[in-house]
């Protein structure tokens, strides 16, 4: 009897290997798929917004303006323009100290 394997063997060892592989494929493709997916779904989300104003715990005063990536916003934010942002500068509201907006709207005394 011979010790080298059967042709059954040899194939059914084939049809393992190429069914891991397969495998190995479609789990490498669904990555791709969610990796697209995740690049569409952030291409689709709006730009943040330029300038902020932060409200206070009231959501009426007005506690700080903030540049759109500051890093320590507060809570309570709403979207401004250029103008609103440097309206309430002008009014009295304080700017952010982390980000400086007076500095990017050039409203520094």
């Amino acid at each position: 009897m011979s010790d080298s394997p059967s042709r059954l063997e040899l194939l059914q060892f084939t049809r393992r290997v190429v069914e891991q592989q397969a495998r190995a494929s479609l789990r490498q493709l669904d990555r791709w798929i969610a990796d697209e997916e995740r690049r569409q779904a952030e291409e689709r989300r709006p730009p943040p917004p330029e300038w902020l104003i932060e409200r206070g715990l009231d959501r009426i005063s007005l506690v700080a303006v903030h540049t759109g990536d500051c890093w320590d916003p507060g809570k309570h934010l709403m979207p401004a323009t250029r103008e609103q942002a440097r309206d309430a500068i002008r009014q009295q509201v304080p700017a952010c100290s982390k980000c400086r907006p007076d500095t990017r709207l050039g409203l520094l005394e």
